[in-house]
């Protein structure tokens, strides 16, 4: 699996994007509307994935790598490990327009949580885009309040929460391997949904569903993102994992008709400016 670390960041980036981007469609393509159960199966297939990529990758010395990452590697798959149940809760009880909007402010997360936890100055533009985001969400959430999706908008706001604290736990122990990180988080998602799952009969279909949620979508995503970061510049990669933006409505208004309401594009538009407008931001001392 070494050639990965041979192609370019942004391509990497973009696909790793595409590859997140079928996951309210996988989700909603489930027979089951547990999501303890969906959980069960997706965190089951990533942690095979993962582990195979581990072990192709380090070989002999795949648990020497996973023992390294240490204490922040644990504590930042722990952290990990809520994004994964946050995002197929909210998946089930709201649009995943509005989840993936969401999603994306991930960004101004980043930045904010840089200002107080590593002490890095935001630029005016940097505060600007994170007024701009917020405003974004607001709207989902108001319009959402009306629609009956408020928890769902709630829950997908873990998301990116979670994401910015495991970047920030990288950042200050840099010599951490994000992959093990990950690992770790399969472990705790797949022991949650264990322990809260009341069925562990799955359909045909649902298997199918759980191994296309948990290798393609997860596996290969996560793992294009966390090689393509090493190599782009952190505001470029806010505007390339807007694949994940652009194609997740998408494949859900195709195949199964879904159009979420108007208010989720209005704000969903004002978010994906606000990221625009963040990536003009030339502040090196940035997070973002």
């Amino acid at each position: 699996m070494k050639f990965l670390y041979k192609i370019p960041g942004y391509l990497l980036l973009l696909f790793g994007g595409f590859c997140l981007s079928w996951g309210g469609f996988i989700v909603r393509s489930f027979e089951t509307t547990s999501p303890w159960e969906i959980l069960l199966l997706r965190s089951f297939f990533f942690y095979l994935g993962v582990t195979f990529f581990l072990i192709l990758s380090y070989k002999k010395n795949t648990i020497k790598m996973i023992k390294k990452s240490g204490m922040p590697g644990l504590l930042g798959g722990f952290v990990m490990s809520f994004s994964f149940v946050a995002f197929v809760f909210a998946m089930m009880n709201t649009s995943v327009a509005n989840v993936v909007f969401t999603i994306s402010t991930q960004t101004m997360f980043l930045a904010i949580m840089g200002y107080f936890y590593l002490k890095e100055k935001v630029s005016l533009i940097g505060f600007s885009s994170i007024v701009l985001a917020m405003s974004g969400i607001s709207v989902m959430v108001g319009d959402s309040i009306s629609s009956g999706t408020l928890f769902g908008n709630l829950v997908a706001l873990i998301i990116p929460i979670s994401f910015s604290i495991l970047i920030m736990i990288v950042r200050k122990n840099s010599n951490l391997d994000m992959v093990p990180a990950i690992w770790y988080a399969s472990i705790f998602t797949f022991l949650y949904a264990l322990i809260m799952s009341e069925n562990f009969s799955f359909s045909n279909n649902d298997i199918l569903m759980g191994f296309l949620l948990g290798v393609p979508q997860l596996t290969f995503g996560f793992i294009c993102i966390t090689i393509g970061s090493r190599t782009t510049r952190s505001a470029t990669v806010g505007l390339l994992m807007l694949t994940e933006t652009i194609f997740a409505p998408l494949w859900v208004w195709i195949f199964i008709n879904e159009i979420p309401p108007s208010g989720v594009f209005i704000g969903g538009l004002i978010i994906i400016f606000a990221i625009i407008i963040k990536s003009f931001d030339k502040n090196k001392s940035l997070v973002v």
